[in-house]
């Protein structure tokens, strides 16, 4: 019970902390603290990021940053798609699957010490408070009217469509939230300002990971009681996040999760293939 707080509450504040890419603690974690199997931390990782995320997207939901347009096409893209990674996860042998999740997660973390490197003002835009950190962006894809309407064109939906592809697969494979991707694939195609796209991805992440967690619970046995743990550890985590995100979210911090992110991974796969 209390391993299973503390792993939740840690999984909540990194993923309230961080911008894209702090989910992608969740796997590990349970895998080194539980000794969970490869595909349960995947299931149980999947419910605790989709319920955080929920929590983030309430707390957001005043403030009218939400894109809803572009978060229902790539959201449930990205939910119809992320059932179809969970039956790829399946046909994979558990170290295959551990290898291709360090692989992503070292990704993640050299993307996150690079915006921390070259946008630090951006690390000060967290999932759990929207903050401040708008900057103007070129040539996006998907463009807003006089109006402030969002406008789709065909290259638009194309755009969004693919992300909403590769966040699904990767949700329902390895169990991260696709942050990392969503919010520099809003940045870029529509022009929005950092903060409507970490709110927006919020609610991305609930859809998809949401998806992915209830195809899991169909075909996999699980711990419901080690998941409701995790899941209110979550929340007490994202809602400290929440408290302290003004104070402390910044680009130092962001690469020290990113330096924490690949020390983890690189624990878990030495103690996983040793």
């Amino acid at each position: 019970m209390i391993t299973g707080l503390f792993i939740g509450a840690i999984i909540g504040l990194v993923l309230g902390l961080t911008g894209a890419g702090g989910s992608v603690f969740a796997v590990p974690m349970l895998i080194l603290l539980l000794n969970l199997p490869v595909d349960q931390a995947v299931g149980v990782a999947l419910g605790v990021v989709s319920l955080s995320a929920l929590f983030g997207t309430i707390s957001n939901w005043k403030a009218k940053y939400i894109l809803w347009i572009p978060a229902l096409i790539l959201g449930l893209c990205g939910a119809l798609l992320a059932p179809l990674g969970r039956q790829l996860g399946e046909q994979l042998s558990a170290n295959i699957l551990l290898l291709g999740f360090a692989l992503l997660a070292i990704c993640i973390a050299v993307l996150m010490w690079r915006q921390a490197t070259g946008s630090p003002a951006q690390s000060a835009v967290v999932r759990a408070n929207a903050g401040s950190g708008d900057q103007d962006y070129k040539q996006p894809i998907c463009r807003f009217n006089d109006s402030s309407r969002f406008n789709l064109s065909v290259s638009c939906i194309v755009a969004l469509l693919a992300s909403g592809t590769v966040v699904g697969i990767l949700s329902g494979l390895f169990g991260v939230g696709g942050g990392f991707l969503i919010v520099p694939t809003l940045v870029f195609v529509a022009q929005v300002s950092m903060r409507q796209a970490v709110a927006t991805s919020l609610l991305i992440i609930t859809l998809i990971s949401g998806a992915g967690f209830f195809s899991f619970a169909q075909h996999n046995v699980l711990d419901w009681q080690l998941l409701s743990y995790v899941c209110l550890g979550g929340l007490f985590g994202m809602l400290a996040g929440r408290l302290m995100a003004n104070r402390i979210a910044g680009a130092l911090l962001e690469k020290l999760f990113a330096i924490s992110l690949i020390a983890v991974t690189l624990t878990t796969l030495a103690r996983q293939l040793g």
